[in-house]
Order: structure tokens, then sequence, then C-alpha cells
């Protein structure tokens, strides 16, 4: 019969209720709210499109050059993001240039930077 190893640091099947008593979990609607929010970022093209906007703000067609997909492709992606309100929009003639929605995003994208770096 194969042994479950220890669990390390602790004793198997212990609580710790004082501890327990001080954690505070948001509500199911705001954790399932974070979860789609970091499942936006979980996203490698889209992680391409928020680090260009944190430079500049661009068109569809600069960034399809720039991360090398079609533009159709990029819409898309902007699309969700802008659902998940990470980018905004701006009109100018008939471009659409996108930029990050708030400094929120790029401070995400700063610390996500900054961890991998470490």
């Amino acid at each position: 019969m194969a042994q479950t190893p220890e669990l390390e640091g602790c004793e198997a099947f212990c609580v710790h209720q004082d501890a327990l008593e001080q954690v505070r979990l948001p509500g199911p609607e705001d954790v399932e709210a974070m979860a789609e929010l970091f499942k936006l970022f979980g996203d490698p093209t889209r992680l391409k499109i928020l680090c260009s906007l944190t430079q500049q703000e661009l068109c569809v067609c600069d960034l399809a050059e720039l991360i090398g997909m079609n533009q159709s492709a990029v819409s898309h992606q902007l699309r969700l993001l802008k659902q998940g309100r990470l980018v905004k929009s701006r009109r100018e003639g008939k471009s659409i240039f996108y930029s990050l929605a708030d400094s929120h995003v790029y401070t995400v994208l700063a610390q996500g930077m900054e961890h991998i770096s470490e």
C-alpha cells in the first residue's frame, strides 16, 4: 500500500482555526470576474498587444504588423480586450487608435515583467 507523503511544514489534517477566522475571501462574483480578467492576460497574443500599447497608442494595422498577425485576428483580440476593459479606443478620421484603458493595466503588466525578471 502506497503511503501519503507528509505535508511540508504542517501536520496532516491540522486546522489553524485562529488563522482561518482572520481570512476573508472575495465573494463568488468577484472571484469569477477576477478569473475572467486574468484569462485575458493569459493569452500570448493579447499580452503582445497589451505590451505594445504600454509604449504608444496604435491602430489595428500597426499592431498587426508589429506582432505578425492579420488584421482580422488582431481585431478579434482587441474586441476581447476592450470588452474586458483593458484597452480603450479613439477615432481619428477613419482610423481607430487603441491604448491601455488605465494605469491599472500598465501596473499589472509592469508587475508581471518585474516578477519574471527576478
